[in-house]
């Protein structure tokens, strides 16, 4: 297994880069907030990697962290649930809000990743929650659970998908509070802050 490359980032895009290591060119496909983390273009970078071999392809992921990149291996060991999912997955929630949801078991939040349904959800929360120690569950109380559930439950009762709700709750680091976070989400979604 490749455990890391070091190089010079070469190219970004909105789901992998490219570090050049050595005069070759490696393409990672990366979480959005792994990609957000990444140095400018023409700068040196280590990111940690995990090379998924197919019968006809080979992929190489790439993440900030191991601790990602081993809640990313954790992901790919559930039935349904391949590594542009789990991928999916460490885009829509950080790996503490993740960890967290699986230890609360929230399948309500883990549902809103794209690729991943209320059933996937469950399946997940059953096979992994043993696996999520209480240290990578993050500091969320199980109240925050019921929290994210409502207000995912008012936004797609106004419309938005899934993958915006995701997307809105990313960042949110307030009270576990409803309104409070359906004010944040709104304002993301608006365009807002």
């Amino acid at each position: 297994m490749i455990a890391h490359v070091t190089g010079v980032v070469s190219s970004k895009s909105s789901a992998s880069c490219v570090v050049e290591v050595g005069g070759i060119g490696l393409r990672l496909f990366m979480s959005t907030a792994s990609l957000s983390q990444l140095p400018a273009e023409g700068d040196e970078v280590t990111v940690y990697t995990y090379l998924h071999v197919r019968e006809d392809e080979l992929s190489l992921f790439g993440f900030e962290s191991p601790g990602e990149r081993e809640l990313f291996e954790k992901l790919i060991t559930v039935s349904g649930i391949g590594p542009k999912v789990a991928l999916s997955a460490l885009s829509a929630l950080s790996p503490e809000d993740l960890a967290g949801a699986i230890a609360r078991e929230d399948d309500t939040l883990i549902a809103t990743v794209p690729g991943i349904g209320k059933k996937t959800a469950q399946r997940l929360i059953i096979e992994l929650k043993d696996k999520i120690g209480a240290g990578e569950a993050g500091s969320r109380s199980v109240s925050g659970a019921s929290v994210s559930a409502e207000a995912a439950e008012a936004l797609t009762s106004m419309g938005f998908s899934s993958a915006e709700v995701a997307a809105a709750f990313k960042g949110y680091e307030g009270e576990d509070d409803a309104q409070v976070l359906l004010r944040h989400a709104l304002k993301r979604l608006g365009g807002g802050s």
